[in-house]
């Protein structure tokens, strides 16, 4: 799995699932949207058209692309790392369901530093992403890592150039740890970054960051741990330093109040805890409440079910965290109630 690893990782919009020169046929299923979920669709696409042989076409443009090709019609589903509020909602007569959480972390090349070495507060990384903090030896970094050797290093920031539910994340954290950066970047999709390179996608920000020295970039755990980039600790809002890891994202995810979120609308950014890491999000699967195809949609259905019940462990082992059972039955619950076919029935 490792060599089609890096092929989907750099191939952004390359078809998942599908075998190959000798089963030359088109994806069965059509998605377009995040980033911050890729790798972990790509092997469960993988694996999907292994047991069942139904493809996989998920293209990887963003969030704020997957939303606007749902709306449009041109793909079976589109995905978001930013939920879409109620109102949202109903303007494109869409659902919205959870599928998977993880975490967003921030990314550094610094000679001589490893991963989880250095310690950054909220209000140290937004000060680095407003640019007023200019060099890594900063007494204000200094301060948070007394006997690390942090090399007098220009900092670089890279970002996202593509609207994107990884950056929504990112911002909204960083809003609810600084107030300066709240009032003057905010949150968003995509916000006026006051300083920094764009690179598109979790690829694009992480071939920058692996290039460019002193610079810092956030991208989906997965996408640090397999391109080997140092990843930096983080104080969460129990003023405990973390790393990110499975076990802090779920330690986040914990928290999450599903039964109480009107449709799915949850953001799960500085949760409460310990243990938990404070950039954990859910990543959403958008699809028409009114299908014009009851089959596709039930073959999508489908899909995401087997994900659901087989999927657990190749999440995990790519740091994500699985959607809970309850969660995962409120979600067929809310299948069987919004999605219809052309003929006003249930699709499944």
């Amino acid at each position: 799995m490792k060599k089609v690893w890096k092929s989907v990782v750099v191939a952004a919009g390359l078809v998942l699932g599908l075998g190959g020169a000798s089963n030359a046929v088109a994806a069965d299923l059509t998605g377009a949207g995040a980033t911050f979920p890729y790798p972990i669709y790509a092997k469960w696409a993988s694996a999907y058209h292994k047991e069942k042989g139904i493809g996989l076409n998920y293209q990887s443009i963003g969030s704020g692309g997957g939303i606007k090709q749902i709306r449009q019609g041109t793909v079976d589903f589109g995905a978001s790392d930013k939920p879409l509020t109620p109102d949202e909602l109903k303007d494109g007569n869409l659902m919205q369901f959870p599928m998977i959480m993880g975490g967003v972390v921030p990314v550094i090349n610094l000679p001589g530093i490893k991963p989880g070495e250095l310690k950054l507060t909220g209000e140290v990384l937004a000060q680095l992403f407003m640019g007023k903090i200019k060099k890594w030896d900063d007494p204000a970094i200094k301060k948070l890592n007394p006997g690390l050797k942090i090399p007098s290093q220009r900092v670089t920031v890279v970002h996202r150039s593509d609207g994107s539910g990884t950056t929504f994340l990112f911002v909204h954290y960083l809003s609810a740890v600084s107030k300066n950066w709240e009032q003057k970047v905010g949150t968003g999709v995509a916000v006026s970054w006051p300083t920094g390179l764009g690179g598109k996608g979790n690829e694009g920000v992480a071939s920058y960051v692996k290039t460019v020295k002193g610079s810092i970039g956030y991208v989906e755990l997965a996408y640090a741990e397999q391109n080997k980039m140092t990843y930096t600790q983080l104080q969460n809002r129990d003023g405990q330093f973390v790393n990110p890891s499975i076990a802090t994202f779920q330690a986040a995810a914990a928290n999450a109040d599903w039964a109480n979120a009107q449709d799915f609308y949850l953001v799960l950014t500085n949760q409460p805890g310990a243990e938990s890491w404070p950039i954990t999000g859910a990543s959403f699967i958008l699809m028409h409440k009114q299908q014009k195809k009851a089959d596709t949609a039930r073959q999508a259905l489908d899909f995401f079910t087997w994900a659901f019940e087989k999927g657990d462990q190749m999440a995990t082992d790519l740091h994500y965290v699985p959607m809970p059972d309850n969660v995962v039955e409120m979600v067929k619950k809310a299948w069987a109630a919004e999605l219809k076919g052309p003929d006003g029935k249930p699709v499944r």
